[in-house]
């Protein structure tokens, strides 16, 4: 029962945050002076006043700040996220395209990221000053100093232009739509996201792993006889995993988030895609519907992290 106390705790604590972030984003997009109405009258209607002003009228735009904050809020409460001011289109069916290829991304790069990162920081731990550790703390340095936009744009242009092993954008090729030609098309955005996840999920395992090992438990395990093996699985690698899985779970807004450059790179036709397209555009309703969804996901996941932890260490639960 306690666990389950403070998980509702916990839910009821995010609705409040949600509002907030809710309201700083509509305020923020209010403050940058962006008019829709520029977006959406013709010629025509740009020489009539009147025409225009009615138009204001009939979408509330005349309205209080706060009574359209509010106006806002029950529309997505509703499951109404509005449409485009540029193309007309409904932000809900734009959401339903692109964040399933978004997610595809995201899931295959946190997969690979997690099994190579965890798997080379345990090695290099154990392992510690030889061939595995040396290079794999080599690779983690190079994949958080390089900007992952730079790292895409030398392997678009090595294996996909110099060697024409993959194609160069998109998700599909015209006409295509079959598993080999998702898959050539998928390869080279993963392979670039995996690359900085990876990094930093080998460093701190690594580390967290060095850190157990030279715990007092360790040496007493050590003592009793038991095989290494079973010291590093049962002892060390199960404790060290505590902090990796709190990077893990944060990872995962800023694997959507951080997908902008990505798609944009790799012109992936996700949610980063809609973003940037937004923000060029000045598509105002589309800006805050996304900022609010890639904030959704981060408090979604300092919930899960907070979960984890109460799960794992019983202290945590206790209200003080």
């Amino acid at each position: 029962m306690g666990l389950l106390k403070f998980v509702g705790k916990k839910l009821l604590m995010m609705i409040p945050m949600l509002l907030l972030i809710s309201f700083i984003v509509f305020a923020g997009l209010q403050a940058t002076g962006i008019d829709p109405i520029n977006y959406m009258i013709t010629p025509d209607m740009a020489a009539n006043a009147e025409n225009i002003e009615l138009l204001r009228e009939s979408l509330g735009l005349n309205d209080p700040f706060i009574v359209r904050y509010f106006h806002w809020i029950r529309d997505i409460v509703t499951g109404n996220l509005g449409y485009s001011i540029v193309n007309g289109s409904s932000i809900s069916s734009l959401l339903a395209t692109r964040l399933p290829a978004t997610f595809e991304l995201a899931l295959a790069a946190l997969i690979l990221s997690s099994l190579l990162g965890i798997s080379i920081g345990i090695i290099s731990a154990i392992r510690q000053n030889g061939i595995v550790d040396y290079a794999g703390r080599i690779f983690a340095v190079l994949g958080q100093s390089i900007p992952q936009f730079f790292f895409g744009i030398c392997i678009v242009q090595f294996f996909a232009i110099k060697l024409g092993w993959f194609p160069v954008s998109g998700r599909v090729s015209p006409g295509g739509g079959g598993f080999v030609d998702r898959f050539v098309h998928f390869v080279l955005p993963v392979a670039t996201m995996t690359l900085a996840m990876c990094a930093v999920l080998m460093r701190y395992a690594r580390n967290t792993m060095l850190d157990v090992l030279n715990s007092d438990y360790i040496k007493t395990a050590r003592s009793k006889g038991l095989p290494e093996w079973k010291v590093y699985l049962k002892h060390g690698f199960r404790n060290a995993m505590r902090p990796v899985l709190v990077i893990l779970c944060f990872r995962l807004p800023m694997l959507i988030g951080g997908s902008v450059v990505i798609e944009s790179v790799f012109g992936w036709p996700g949610i980063g895609s809609i973003i940037t397209q937004s923000v060029v555009s000045g598509d105002y309703p589309v800006i805050m519907v996304t900022t609010l969804l890639v904030a959704a996901a981060m408090l979604a996941a300092s919930f899960l992290v907070d979960v984890i932890t109460a799960a794992l260490d019983p202290r945590v639960r206790l209200d003080k």
